[in-house]
Formats: structure tokens, sequence, C-alpha cells
């Protein structure tokens, strides 16, 4: 077994290091109706590297602005954080359609992301590519709330707002 990153052997307030990944699609309601309509919303999960806590925030798409908005409402929560890893996007090539955006954001961030990045001092890393060994510990944390979540809603769909309840 491999040394591990001197990131998560630091003692360091919580998520100052921290890891983010994106799983979904999930179905939500549109309207609180019998037959509304179902839109697909994300979850992003955000691992703490010093204490392996686990910060779920939810996304309506894949834009750049969700993802801004999302960081935001982490960060305030949270507090500010140094360091992000997340997966390489060549990781996301022969996914659906949907990653696929995703990819785009990550290869070519249009001006408003890194304006934010600039402006929080976030220092955005990514594993190399065709490794996903090195993400093992972000993707631990989907495998356990994918589960959990599975368990505890099963095939119910709630609205926006109920899935984020859910969620906190």
């Amino acid at each position: 077994m491999g040394n591990l990153p001197i990131e998560r052997l630091n003692i360091s307030s919580p998520f100052t290091i921290a890891g983010l990944d994106l799983c979904g699609p999930f179905l939500v309601k549109y309207k609180n109706q019998r037959k509304g309509t179902l839109n697909k919303v994300y979850i992003c999960v955000c691992i703490c590297f010093s204490t392996k806590a686990i910060h779920l925030e939810l996304l309506s798409d894949l834009t750049s602005d969700a993802l801004i908005a999302t960081l935001k409402r982490f960060t305030s929560r949270r507090g500010k954080c140094s360091k992000i890893y997340t997966d390489n996007a060549t990781n996301f090539v022969g996914a659906n359609s949907i990653l696929k955006k995703f990819h785009k954001l990550i290869n070519f961030p249009d001006e408003n992301l890194a304006k934010y990045f600039v402006s929080e001092n976030i220092d955005w890393k990514f594993i190399p590519p065709k490794s996903p060994h090195f993400e093992g510990l972000w993707e631990a944390g989907v495998k356990s709330v994918k589960h959990h979540l599975k368990r505890a809603i099963g095939n119910l769909h709630f609205t926006f707002e109920e899935f984020e309840t859910i969620m906190i």
C-alpha cells in the first residue's frame, strides 16, 4: 500500500482541503402534484481530506453558474477551501451526454468560473489522467451517499426543496 498524500496527513481545519465529485442524475418533481413533470438534479459530494466528513450540495444543472452557486453555498457553510481536488476531465470520456457538459466546463472554464476561483484564492487540482485510484476517498463517499439515498427514499420522487431537506 502506498503512502498517503501529504494533504491527508497535515492537521488543518475541516474542509480546508476537499475533494469534489458529482453524482446523479436524480429525478425530482417540478410541482407538488401527482403528475408533475420530473427534472434531473445532481448531488455535489464534498469530502474533507483531514476528517473524511461528507458535505452534500444539490445542483439543478451542470452549468458553470450552478457550480459557482454550489461552491458559494459550500464555502459559506463550511469555510473557505484552500485546495479542491476533483477527477480529471478525461475520466468522463465515454460517459453520457450530461457528464460531457461538465467535461467542457472543466476543460474550458468560462470567465465567471475563473474569476470566482481567482477572487476566492482557491487552488483547483486535478488528478492525473486515467488514474481513478487517486480519487478513492471521494468515490467511496459517492458510493455511500447513493447507497443510503436509495435505501431511504427508494423510488419516490420529491420536490426540489424536499429533496434538499432530505440531503441536509
